[in-house]
């Protein structure tokens, strides 16, 4: 019964993926606890390099493969991603709350389905590439959308050294190649550089212990599912 699932699954990504003709949207995942410049500018790059018409921050509820503590309410990361992606071509979504999904594999797959105009592509750090054979069913992650990996400084050498890496090297593709949505498949996987950004959430926090506390006291709406996402004070 699993095995006539994943086909049906992979028969539906494929049929879709001959349909899409709309927007080309990067999505970014992650905690953004907080979210910082650094999101920002990786993003807007990757977003230039790959002709992207926008991209969707998704704010995770909860990372499986993140200790829960020192994470700060949804709310609270949410606040500080609607934050950093003003004036910006970036839409912050905690959809998988509403989806009710826990892995990006699941989420994906829904995704596809909900929004079977939709082109997108996957954007990790080359710290996420580094694990990326531990996230659930990673390969067939890579079977429903094409990959851009964005240099981070210190990461590097683990994240082509990766168990993942050894599987995705033969998708390699050149960033041409990436630049026509039309032809995109998948697996499929690019590699983009640019100058480091050192800033990290981690280093935010040990500077600012108090940062969740005051975003808590705002609310902002989801810019894709379009629900409010409540504040401390709602």
């Amino acid at each position: 019964m699993a095995g006539a699932r994943h086909r049906a699954g992979a028969a539906l990504i494929r049929q879709t993926g001959i349909r899409r003709a709309g927007p080309v949207t990067g999505l970014l995942g992650g905690s953004f606890n907080p979210a910082h410049g650094g999101h920002r500018r990786i993003t807007l790059f990757a977003m230039d390099a790959l002709g992207l018409d926008e991209a969707w921050w998704m704010v995770s509820p909860g990372n499986p493969l993140k200790p829960s503590a020192g994470m700060a309410p949804l709310p609270a990361r949410f606040e500080s991603a609607v934050r950093q992606a003003r004036r910006a071509r970036i839409r912050v979504t905690a959809i998988e709350r509403e989806l009710g999904t826990r892995y990006t594999v699941d989420t994906l797959r829904a995704l596809l389905r909900r929004y079977p105009r939709r082109r997108f592509v996957w954007l990790m750090g080359a710290d996420n590439l580094a694990q990326f054979h531990q996230w659930r069913h990673w390969r067939d992650l890579a079977k429903m959308l094409p990959i851009a990996v964005i240099a981070r400084p210190g990461y590097d050498g683990a994240a082509f050294a990766s168990p993942a890496m050894a599987w995705l090297g033969k998708y390699r593709r050149p960033l041409s190649r990436f630049r026509r949505p039309e032809r995109w498949s998948a697996p499929a996987l690019v590699t983009l550089r640019f100058d480091p950004d050192t800033r990290s959430a981690t280093a935010i926090r040990r500077a600012d212990p108090d940062w969740a506390r005051r975003s808590l006291n705002r609310s902002s709406r989801d810019a894709v599912t379009h629900r409010l996402i409540p504040g401390s004070d709602h």
